[in-house]
């Protein structure tokens, strides 16, 4: 079935909605924000929300039945605890929904219904799970209150990968020359703002936590001047991944303090891909994680190759029990 078919055939069985929940663990959480973002943006009626998974679990929200969408998520489909989100989401009435790479994983087989998405093809393939998720954000949205951009947001899907990809060669020389200047350093600091904010939660917790063992540590661009510029100095190493759209304004504020106190920084600005000229400026705010998503993935293999520690190496995950 399309997207725009289950969300069809839900709202025939259920007329009367009342609540979207977004649920998935570590990166395919940090994928869901960007449409839990547009829909809470959007919406004027409908509740939104996005968990992780074992908190879905142990303190379920009274509101799951048969009046909630529920969208959970997991590249490989075996996430234990998204396997049993969905299994507790069934369970009580809601209408429950899969975002996966693995059309025959269990997060697939217990759904009521399944989307399945690229991800190893290309830069741009890797963003097609939040893709997928902020495209049904939309059609939920126009089936129950009507959007009146939904128009320009298909445009904005029908390119956004191209766009992706034809931009990595151009951020290569940039990702190098971050990772020449961060893979040894003691701490990297990463921020953004607005539909991005979970983007930078992303590169700081997986791509250097997870998959490099780097001290990391990610804040939204607002919260800056609410405690951690006071570490703001010569010693200090930001990753600013810069908005195109409303929120431009507070990355805008932390890139002159971080000028301002001789910071090490490095900047993935969407404005420096064209953005805006690809996509329209009705939904462009919402393409700013996928966009810079996309492309921050080199700046950690950079890293890796000189730290000589492959993005899949881990100590603990697949190896224990945990």
């Amino acid at each position: 079935m399309t997207i725009q078919e289950i969300v069809s055939e839900i709202k025939q069985k259920q007329p009367a909605l009342q609540s979207l929940f977004f649920v998935g663990c570590g990166a395919s959480m940090a994928d869901l924000f960007p449409a839990k973002y547009f829909f809470e943006q959007n919406a004027k009626k409908l509740r939104c929300s996005l968990y992780t998974a074992n908190n879905f679990n142990y303190s379920t929200p009274a509101s799951v039945d048969d009046t909630a969408i529920v969208v959970t998520c997991s590249l490989s489909g075996n996430t234990p605890e998204s396997v049993a989100a969905t299994k507790l989401a069934v369970s009580k009435g809601a209408h429950v929904i899969s975002v996966t790479n693995k059309a025959d994983s269990p997060l697939a087989k217990e759904a009521n219904y399944s989307i399945i998405h690229g991800f190893s093809e290309s830069y741009g393939a890797k963003m097609e799970k939040p893709a997928r998720a902020l495209e049904l954000a939309c059609e939920i949205l126009n089936a129950y209150e009507g959007y009146a951009h939904y128009e320009d947001m298909h445009v904005g899907l029908s390119r956004i990968f191209d766009l992706i990809n034809d931009s990595v060669p151009m951020v290569l020389p940039l990702a190098k020359k971050f990772a020449q200047g961060n893979y040894n350093s003691d701490i990297l600091y990463v921020m953004s703002s607005g539909a991005a904010q979970y983007t930078a939660y992303s590169f700081s917790m997986f791509l250097m936590m997870e998959m490099q063992w780097l001290k990391s540590s990610y804040f939204h661009c607002g919260e800056f001047f609410h405690g951690p510029f006071e570490l703001s100095d010569e010693s200090a190493h930001y990753l600013l991944m810069m908005n195109d759209g409303p929120t431009r304004a507070l990355d805008e504020r932390a890139l002159a303090f971080l000028q301002r106190t001789h910071a090490n920084y490095t900047l993935i600005d969407a404005k420096d891909f064209g953005l805006s000229n690809h996509i329209p400026a009705s939904v462009v705010e919402y393409f700013n994680p996928l966009l810079i998503g996309g492309l921050d993935r080199p700046f950690g293999e950079e890293i890796a190759k000189l730290r000589q520690h492959p993005l899949t190496m881990r100590r603990y995950m697949w190896k224990m029990e945990y």
